[in-house]
């Protein structure tokens, strides 16, 4: 704890890139007509002892995450709908509040991300008989065992973490994930060229020291890693169910982005294969 009484944030460089959807999912919140309704951020933020005075000059950023949010919300949503008892893993979950939002009663929930970060995140979050947090990295198998003794079938959520890995180590979590849990859903985001030369020279990105490395133009690539691509979107073209109740900014948002980020938007995708 901080003299403040707040709790002291101790991250590695990419690992502070959670407080970018963590300031967005609290700014939303506070919304007339929040497209995501999360309590728990405007707690989390208010406890912490972080600068996020930097983060208002990314406000484009925040509110994109909030949207990416709630479109890989809305996929785990139709997984638990036709597999309630499934077991869902957030790889790289950051301070994420997907399980509050989505808890069905029956679902087992892993949360994986590095040992700082869980740290931080047991400050907030307690482990439960359905909910667990791993501390470790999802390039180490040690996790396997645990997630693969929780019933199937399985769902991976990968939100903006495998953009700030390595190709190769891409590939080594594509292999890890379709040599243990075959028939598995996994939905990651990926971004081409233009969008990493955007994200590496924004200020606060470069504040944290972070770096976009991996460059994906096109998802369909990766099923050349043993996994078949289901649905591709854009912000452009959120999930219509998701559409239907998004409000009024959200719709402005992804036709300005059309108009205005075209090759951004065309090139940044929200994806979901099947293993």
């Amino acid at each position: 704890m901080t003299e403040n009484g707040r709790a002291e944030v101790r991250l590695g460089a990419v690992q502070q890139t959670l407080m970018i959807p963590l300031f967005g999912r609290a700014v939303e919140t506070g919304k007339r007509r929040p497209l995501v309704n999360d309590p728990r951020a405007v707690e989390i933020i208010e406890s912490i002892d972080y600068d996020f005075a930097r983060m208002k000059a990314f406000k484009g950023g925040a509110r994109g995450a909030v949207l990416r949010t709630a479109m890989f919300d809305e996929w785990v949503r139709r997984f638990l709908a036709e597999h309630p008892a499934g077991t869902v893993v957030e790889i790289g979950t950051g301070l994420n509040t997907r399980f509050e939002r989505l808890d069905n009663g029956t679902v087992t929930w892993f949360d994986l991300d590095l040992p700082d970060v869980i740290e931080l995140r047991r400050r907030f979050f307690t482990d439960t008989d359905r909910r667990r947090m791993l501390p470790g990295s999802v390039l180490d198998p040690s996790w396997v065992p645990t997630v693969q003794a929780s019933p199937g079938p399985y769902f991976f959520v990968a939100e903006a973490v495998l953009l700030y890995f390595e190709p190769d180590q891409v590939d080594d979590v594509f292999r890890l994930i379709t040599a243990n849990f075959p028939g598995a859903l996994l939905a990651l985001d990926t971004g081409g060229r233009v969008m990493a030369k955007g994200i590496n020279r924004n200020d606060v990105m470069r504040s944290m020291g972070t770096r976009m490395t991996w460059v994906c133009e096109d998802p369909a690539e990766l099923e050349r890693l043993g996994v078949r691509l289901l649905e591709s979107r854009t912000f452009a073209e959120p999930q219509p169910e998701l559409r239907a109740r998004m409000p009024l900014r959200f719709r402005a948002l992804s036709v300005v982005m059309r108009a205005l980020f075209r090759r951004v938007v065309r090139t940044y995708r929200l994806s979901l294969f099947q293993v």
